[in-house]
């Protein structure tokens, strides 16, 4: 959770730098539709200012922190189970792993949007479409991992991981294929700040899952070594 908390205060000043001028942008142009259309603005419950400032700094602390200790589960699970990794090298690999299945993937299906884009009727809908891509790209992940692991004695360590690849990377392209496609953008829509505001979303989860992989990692190996080093003074005085 300390690997999470700082992988959370460094992606949230990336947010701030990166992504908060995007969605000023397109609340910007929300407005500008509302009067337009001759229609008052909603009211604000909670300010731009907090939106963005310690808004943005408690929800993405929290999202890291909550991150970290689900990461720190994952971690003592596959720790020892696929190879010989160090921590360091098991918790990057955990670490890229995480941010393919659980933001990349589902990103390149359907990509984040900012404020003033998607009608609020297909809220639920598009949510659902989501989490479907979310729990389709975890599950066939495990399923590859899992099916890879029982054939390496078989074939081989290097080419179970590339057929376990391959067959990810089918699966998952024959879920983009089927699952409807989501479009709501209007046409009116600044597609530089929509594409801004896209890499800003990714560029915020990959601080974050680079931060916390690259911590954990010397946190643990730092862990790993001193407890190795105990064991080894507890030896020669029992020697």
């Amino acid at each position: 959770m300390l690997a999470g908390l700082l992988a959370g205060l460094l992606a949230s000043g990336f947010a701030w730098l990166l992504g908060e001028p995007q969605v000023d942008l397109a609340i910007s142009f929300e407005e500008h539709m509302h009067q337009m259309a001759g229609e008052a603005p909603e009211p604000e419950l909670v300010s731009r200012a907090v939106q963005s400032t310690a808004g943005l700094l408690t929800g993405v602390v929290v999202y890291g922190c909550a991150l970290g200790g689900i990461f720190a589960l994952a971690f003592a699970y596959a720790y020892g189970r696929f190879g010989r990794l160090s921590p360091r090298g098991m918790a990057t690999v955990l670490a890229v792993a995480g941010f393919v299945t659980l933001i990349l993937v589902p990103q390149i299906k359907y990509p984040a949007n900012p404020p003033s884009i998607g009608d609020p009727e297909t809220i639920g809908s598009r949510t659902a479409l989501y989490f479907t891509m979310i729990a389709l790209s975890v599950i066939t992940a495990v399923a590859a991992l899992s099916t890879g692991r029982q054939l390496t004695r078989r074939f081989g360590a290097w080419n179970c991981a590339i057929m376990a690849g391959a067959a990810y990377l089918v699966v998952i392209a024959a879920g983009m294929l089927i699952l409807p496609p989501v479009d709501e953008v209007p046409a009116e829509f600044s597609a530089t700040t929509l594409w801004n505001f896209r890499l800003a979303s990714l560029g915020i989860e990959m601080v974050l899952w680079t931060t916390l992989g690259l911590t954990f990692g010397i946190l643990a190996e730092r862990q790993f070594t001193a407890k190795s080093g105990s064991g080894a003074r507890i030896a020669r005085s029992a020697g």
